[in-house]
C-alpha cells in the first residue's frame, strides 16, 4: 500500500510540473490568438472607410436638408422627411464641431457603429466564450448591410445601436430582478423606434426572448415586463403621431421592387460566410478524423441562448419579408433588413464556434475577413456609397451658369408624385434636398418622379414660355424619371435641338438648344 501510496504522490507531483509548464505556452498562446483576432477585426472596420468620402445620395441629402435650415427647423421638418429629429439634433450638433463635408457627416454614424459593434460583443459575452463573441462582432462587423449603415449619413447606425443595447440588456435580465434594468431595457427599445421607424419589426422578437428567459419566475417577469413597457410607451409618445402617419402613407413612399427568396438568403447568409464556413466546416473534420478530440474538450451549450439568436435573427427578417410580399409596402431593402444583422451574426458565431480545435476557429475568422477585405479593397465599387446627383449637378451647373439657363429636375422621392410642385421654392423644397448641398446658381423648373399628370402640366407650361423666349435650358433626371426627359424631348423636337451632356451615376443631363440657335 505504501508503494502504491508513494507512486501516487510522485504522479500528483508530476502533474503539478506539467500544469506549471503547460500553463505558459497556453497563455502565451492565448495571446497570439487575441492578437490574431484583433487584427482582423481592425481589418473588419478598415472597409467602412473605403467610401467615407463618396458624394451624399438623395436619402443623406434630404438628411442634410433637416438640419440646413437650423436648430429650430429640425423638429418641424421632420414630419416632411419622416427622418428621426433624435437623429437630426446629433447631426445638427455634430456638423458644428467637424464640419459639413462629406467626411464630417458621416463622422457620427461611424463612431455610433463601433459603439455597436463593441456592446455586440458585451451581450456575447454574457451567453458565449470569449472566442465566439469576438467571431459575432467580426461578422457583425464586415456584414455589407453594416458597411453601407456605418458610413450612411442617416439614422440606421444609431438604430441598430440602441437595438444592440437592448439585446445586452435583456441578455442581463436573465440573473436580474432588477426594475431599473428593465425599465432601462424598455427606454432602449424605445430608441430603436425613434432613430427608425420600420425597426419596429425586432420588437416582437425582443418580447419573445423576454419571456422566455423570464419563464421560470412569472411574478419577476411580469413585474419587469410592466416597468418596461411604461418605460417604452413614454419614450416613444413625441414621435407616434408621426410613426401612425408613416404607415397610414406608406404607399407614397415605396420605392423598392418586391422581395425575393434570393434576397432573403443573402441576408441569411451575405457574401463569403457560406462559402468560408463549409470551408472551416471540411477542415475541421479532417482535423477531428486525423486527431480525434477529447469529449471534455467540447463545449455544450443550451438550447436557450441558441433560440434567443434564432429569434433575434428570423423574426424581423420574415416579418419583413412577409408584409413585402403580401403587401404593396415593400421594405424588403437591405438597409431596413439592418436591424436582423446582429442576430444573424450571432447565430453564425455559435455555429463557428462548435468547430474543434480552436485554431480551426481562427483559421475561418482569418479567411473570411482576409477575403472580404480583399474583394473590398481591390472593387472600385466599394468606394462608392450610393448614387449621387453631385456630377450630374455639376455638369448642368457648368452649362447653365454661361448664360443662365433653367434647369428642369425631376425628383428622386416618390413622395413627389402626389404633391403639386413648388415653383416657387424648388430649391428649399425637401423634394429637391440635393440642391440644398450640391448648390446650382441658375433657376430650377421642378417636376415630380413620374411622367404624371401634374409633370405634363409643369413640363408643358414651361415648354410653352421657353420657346416663345426662344431659351434654351437643362434637364436632369434619375433613371426612374426617363420617361419624363423622353416626353420632354418629344414635345420639344419642332423648336429644340437635344444634345445629351452625359450621364453620371444613372443620372442624364440634356441640354434644349432653340433650332435658330442651333443653326447659327
Amino acid at each position: 500500500m505504501e508503494f502504491f501510496s508513494s507512486i501516487g504522490e510522485n504522479q500528483f507531483k508530476e502533474s503539478q510540473v506539467n500544469d506549471r509548464s503547460a500553463a505558459c505556452p497556453k497563455s502565451v498562446r492565448d495571446r497570439v490568438f487575441f492578437a490574431i483576432y484583433a487584427l482582423a477585426a481592425a481589418l473588419s472596420v478598415s472597409v467602412w472607410f473605403l467610401a467615407i468620402r463618396s458624394p451624399l445620395w438623395v436619402d443623406e441629402a434630404a438628411t442634410y436638408w433637416q438640419i440646413n435650415a437650423g436648430f429650430s427647423e429640425i423638429w418641424p421638418r421632420q414630419f416632411l422627411t419622416f427622418s428621426s429629429p433624435e437623429y437630426g439634433y446629433i447631426l445638427w450638433l455634430s456638423s458644428k464641431l467637424f464640419g459639413t463635408s462629406e467626411f464630417a457627416l458621416r463622422i457620427p454614424s461611424i463612431l455610433a457603429m463601433l459603439v455597436a459593434g463593441y456592446l455586440l460583443y458585451r451581450a456575447a459575452r454574457e451567453l458565449f466564450s470569449r472566442d465566439c463573441a469576438i467571431l459575432a462582432t467580426i461578422i457583425f462587423c464586415v456584414d455589407p448591410i453594416v458597411v453601407f449603415a456605418a458610413n450612411d449619413v442617416r439614422p440606421y447606425a444609431f438604430a441598430v445601436l440602441s437595438a444592440n443595447a437592448a439585446i445586452l440588456i435583456l441578455f442581463r435580465l436573465r440573473r436580474s430582478s432588477s426594475n431599473w434594468l428593465a425599465a432601462l431595457f424598455g427606454l432602449s427599445a424605445a430608441c430603436i423606434i425613434l432613430f427608425h421607424f420600420l425597426f419596429i419589426v425586432i420588437l416582437p422578437a425582443l418580447g419573445l426572448c423576454f419571456f422566455v428567459l423570464k419563464m421560470g419566475d412569472r411574478k419577476v417577469a411580469w413585474r419587469q415586463f410592466g416597468a418596461a413597457l411604461a418605460t417604452f410607451a413614454l419614450a416613444i409618445l413625441p414621435v407616434l403621431p408621426l410613426t401612425i402617419s408613416l404607415f397610414h402613407n406608406a404607399n407614397s413612399h415605396v420605392s423598392e421592387p418586391a422581395p425575393t427568396l434570393l434576397r432573403l438568403a443573402w441576408t441569411l447568409a451575405p457574401e463569403w460566410l457560406l462559402p468560408c464556413l463549409c470551408g472551416t466546416g471540411f477542415a475541421a473534420f479532417l482535423v477531428s478524423a486525423l486527431a480525434p478530440q477529447r469529449r471534455d474538450l467540447r463545449r455544450q451549450y443550451e438550447s436557450t441562448p441558441i433560440l434567443l439568436c434564432a429569434y433575434l435573427a428570423l423574426i424581423p427578417v420574415l416579418i419583413l419579408y412577409g408584409v413585402s410580399a403580401v403587401t404593396s409596402f415593400h421594405m424588403n431593402t437591405p438597409r431596413y433588413l439592418l436591424i436582423a444583422v446582429p442576430g444573424i451574426s450571432l447565430c453564425w458565431a455559435v455555429l463557428v464556434d462548435a468547430f474543434r480545435p480552436r485554431s480551426i476557429r481562427l483559421l475561418f475568422c482569418v479567411a473570411f475577413v482576409m477575403i472580404t477585405a480583399f474583394f473590398s479593397f481591390s472593387s472600385p465599387l466599394s468606394r462608392r456609397h450610393q448614387v449621387s446627383y453631385k456630377y450630374a449637378l455639376e455638369a448642368a451647373e457648368r452649362s447653365a451658369s454661361v448664360d443662365g439657363a433653367p434647369v428642369l429636375i425631376c425628383s428622386n422621392f416618390p413622395e413627389s408624385n402626389y404633391v403639386e410642385m413648388p415653383l416657387d421654392s424648388a430649391k428649399e423644397s425637401k423634394f429637391f434636398a440635393p440642391l440644398s448641398y450640391y448648390k446650382l446658381s441658375v433657376p430650377v423648373v421642378p417636376l415630380p418622379e413620374d411622367l404624371n399628370g401634374e409633370a405634363i402640366r409643369v413640363g408643358s407650361r414651361f415648354l410653352k414660355e421657353a420657346a416663345s423666349k426662344r431659351e434654351r435650358f437643362l434637364a436632369v433626371a434619375y433613371q426612374t424619371s426617363y420617361r419624363t426627359l423622353d416626353w420632354l424631348t418629344q414635345s420639344a423636337a419642332a423648336t429644340y435641338t437635344v444634345r445629351e451632356l452625359g450621364t453620371f451615376d444613372d443620372t442624364k443631363v440634356l441640354e434644349f438648344i432653340p433650332r435658330t440657335a442651333a443653326r447659327n
